[in-house]
């Protein structure tokens, strides 16, 4: 796990050897084991290097291959490595050291291109090949780890996190605002932008290339992508031996490493399955909770604080337990190193992560977490009734994109965005960005197991990959891999083929539960205990029957009832100011109304008020006046 970045000249201009030690230097927190330069000419990769397998000097980077015609900076672990290693000695190749940055750059040596179809893992890397004078630049199947790009005047600029692509001289900052028009309708940024006008996202399961001298040779292409059908010619009973099998290889495939591994343990069967088949490996594994103080929480938010769960997981699987308990003032204090690791602002709140990821800096170099279970199991079941529901194709489109306009919906922004801003947001409409991550799926389909599989689809593509971004940012801030079992190939590749009513109870129940009902996730699953069935009746095996059959708790904290009680002196002060940066681009008499909405307590708008939080601290770090 490293931060990587780097510049390639098209035009064959020299590349600056301090300015690629700058850039890597911003990124210092991603590897603070080592660093790496290699330039050469038009060319230069820089490395920070966080040593996980093989910690010797042979693991160092950017590491070239034999003959010197192919550099690789690598960012990840490639968790079928020694099998790929062995595949590759058998074709003749000779390895000098044990790490996996060795073994892709030789993969691509054998394979070119095609070999990210043989990695089972989380990577981002580019490697220039000399033989054919040409970047590739790759990122893995899930997002997992992030890899952006900067490309005009003949410069590719490249980096793990958007502030060493700043370093650039040929770069200044300015609002996306397309990007900012999808942040606040999805709370997400489902295209390639970013809120960094002219900095890209390499999508997902993408790879590009661009050869010296051709700056038309910029090409992009995706080689793969998931696909959730139900096939019918597997039965329950084998699902359940097939999905406890595949989870428990894939907890077991991702515990390789030179360094002690811990593992985050909440309440929930997801992580404490992981730590179950981890501690059965590693006496006394360390675990990391993150709890809350509910003394001033109301509603349903007093039951937001897991620890007792995680504690009595803990004292199950005899693990080594740690914990940190947030409080109101903790979001206040910590927003500007939050915003300054985050960079590119995704899904909801996020400080707790940042605060337990923090803690177990101090004990452990990389950490298992749950990610992906619910996104891959049908975890959020109260959402499916709009697919249960659907009369068509366009009603299902219609339905789930109002849905998904978690903070504005198009019927407000006239109101909400300023004048000055309106025709560059109306020119990039938001459904069209929902429709185009469905990629056409919902349009040839008619039965609800169908509209169920399509959400599936559409909520790993973007949800998950917004939560994967945060992870990373807010890991690595502090140093630590974070490691993501659920996201195993050969564990996804079968989830994927589950049928809906394996996961689901009767269809026809789900759309019972309003969406705008309060505390409608509680709520849903008293009435249902639904979601998620399979893999719960899967994981009996590791975790007690009480954790795989109760409700589902996310990590959250209460900050709907903070955000009107001990923090609203703070948001009133940052965000009912007439110098705040936000204004710049959103109406402050709209705004301000919606807050005082959530203030006086006639609607949640914690979301939101997060959100202004997050773009006003923004502004601040980024855009300074």
């Amino acid at each position: 796990m490293c931060g990587i970045t780097g510049i390639f000249n098209i035009d064959g201009r020299p590349v600056s050897t301090p300015l690629i030690k700058k850039m890597a230097d911003s990124m210092s927190h991603r590897g603070p084991d080592g660093e790496g330069f290699w330039i050469s000419s038009f060319i230069g990769f820089g490395h920070r290097r966080l040593a996980i397998i093989d910690l010797s000097p042979l693991g160092h980077q950017p590491m070239k291959n034999d003959d010197g015609t192919l550099v690789i900076t690598y960012n990840g672990e490639v968790y079928n490595f020694p099998e790929l290693r062995s595949e590759l000695e058998k074709k003749g190749h000779v390895f000098r050291s044990k790490s996996d940055t060795e073994v892709v750059l030789k993969a691509y040596e054998e394979w070119g291109e095609t070999c990210v179809q043989r990695f089972n893992g989380m990577f981002a890397f580019a490697l220039w090949d000399g033989r054919e004078n040409r970047l590739f630049l790759a990122r893995d199947r899930y997002g997992i780890k992030p890899l952006y790009y900067y490309f005009a005047d003949n410069t590719l600029v490249f980096a793990s996190e958007i502030k060493a692509i700043l370093q650039h001289s040929d770069y200044s900052v300015k609002v996306c605002v397309p990007a900012l028009n999808e942040y606040f309708s999805f709370q997400n940024i489902f295209s390639d932008l970013t809120l960094f006008d002219g900095i890209r996202m390499l999508p997902p399961a993408h790879y590009l290339s661009v050869t010296l001298g051709n700056v038309n040779s910029f090409r992009m292409k995706q080689y793969w992508d998931y696909w959730f059908y139900d096939d019918e010619r597997i039965g329950r009973e084998e699902s359940l031996e097939e999905v406890s099998s595949l989870f428990e290889k894939a907890v077991t495939r991702q515990l390789v490493s030179d360094v002690e591994i811990g593992s985050y343990l909440s309440g929930g069967i997801d992580s404490g399955s992981i730590t179950c088949i981890a501690s059965r490996r590693f006496r006394n594994i360390k675990t990391f909770t993150c709890g809350f103080d509910l003394s001033s929480a109301s509603g349903l938010e007093l039951g937001f604080d897991e620890r007792h769960k995680a504690e009595y997981l803990s004292n199950q699987y005899k693990t080594e337990h740690y914990e940190v308990v947030l409080k109101a003032g903790d979001m206040e204090r910590v927003m500007h190193n939050l915003i300054w690791h985050l960079e590119d602002l995704r899904v909801g709140q996020c400080y707790p992560n940042y605060y337990v990821a923090r803690l177990a800096s101090k004990f452990v170099k990389v950490v298992l977490t749950g990610a992906g279970g619910d996104e891959l199991f049908a975890g959020y079941p109260w959402r499916y009734y709009r697919s249960a529901d659907a009369k068509d194709s366009q009603s299902y489109i219609n339905s789930y994109y109002n849905y998904w306009q978690r903070l504005i919906p198009d019927r407000l922004k006239q109101k909400f965005f300023q004048p000055s801003i309106l025709a560059e947001v109306k020119a990039h409409p938001t459904k069209e960005i929902f429709k185009k991550v469905l990629n056409g799926k919902a349009y040839r389909i008619s039965t609800p197991e169908e509209y169920v599989n399509a959400s599936l689809y559409f909520e790993i593509k973007t949800f998950l990959h917004g939560l994967l971004e945060v992870e990373d940012k807010l890991s690595m801030a502090h140093g630590l891999e974070t490691r993501t079992p659920f996201l195993d190939n050969d564990l996804v590749d079968f989830a994927m083929r589950i049928p809906v009513g394996y996961n689901l109870m009767d269809l026809g129940e789900v759309k019972r539960i309003n969406e705008n009902t309060p505390g409608k996730t509680t709520r849903y699953f008293r009435q249902t205990n639904d979601g998620k069935l399979l893999l719960r009746e899967a994981l009996n095996k590791y975790a007690p029957q009480e954790y795989t059959t109760g409700t589902k708790q996310g990590f959250s904290a209460p900050d709907a009832s903070w955000f009107k009680g001990e923090s609203i002196d703070y948001i009133r002060d940052l965000l009912f100011n007439k110098k705040a940066r936000i204004y710049d681009y959103i109406q402050p008499e709209t705004a301000q109304s919606l807050m005082n909405d959530h203030f006086s307590g006639r609607t949640n708008r914690r979301l939101l008020i997060w959100s202004f939080l997050c773009f006003e601290w923004w502004n601040r770090i980024f855009c300074p006046a």
